[in-house]
């Protein structure tokens, strides 16, 4: 049988490559909050470590769930998105900007770690299984709600700033 060719063989799959996923941001999330100089920004960043700290022991229990060994899929998309979060802390000055270009980028990856869990909780369910589904579900849901914490934190830093430019003026 060809690798990936049941359903049951992309889900973990994809489980692997979250796995992987949510590794790299546990190592990334404290340098971009250590970066950021918005205090809400490095709140949301630091609340959602704790929430990959889990989405990953999520994870492990879908492995045990499925009866797989806990493997990662190295995912070389994530580490680029990474790369472009480090690239931004350097080569750019702290203050407003900078976390906007932060919160810009992990956006990128909120976005790209919610279709991952979109499509694994969608095999899931095509698989009939629930309670695998319904983890990724969970985690899926806190990325939705960290990407809108994001989007509340870039509304209100881009105000600031524009109302600084207005005063400036």
């Amino acid at each position: 049988m060809a690798k990936n060719s049941t359903l049951r063989e992309l889900l973990i799959t994809k489980v692997k490559a979250l796995y992987d996923i949510e590794s790299e941001i546990i190592e990334a999330l404290p340098k971009m909050a250590e970066g950021a100089t918005d205090d809400e920004l490095k709140e949301a960043l630091d609340h959602h470590l704790e929430e990959t700290e889990e989405q990953a022991s999520r994870l492990e229990n879908i492995f045990d769930l499925l009866g797989e060994e806990k493997d990662k899929l190295k995912v070389e998309a994530i580490r680029g998105l990474v790369k472009d979060g480090e690239w931004i802390m350097k080569n750019s000055e702290e203050g407003d900007a900078r976390d906007l270009a932060i919160i810009s980028a992990a956006r990128y990856v909120e976005h790209y770690e919610m279709a991952g869990y979109m499509s694994a909780q969608e095999l899931a369910e095509m698989l009939g299984d629930e309670g695998v589904s319904s983890l990724l579900e969970e985690s899926l849901e806190e990325e939705q709600a960290a990407d809108e914490k994001l989007s509340e934190c870039a509304t209100a830093i881009a105000e600031r700033m524009s109302d600084d430019a207005e005063e400036e003026e």
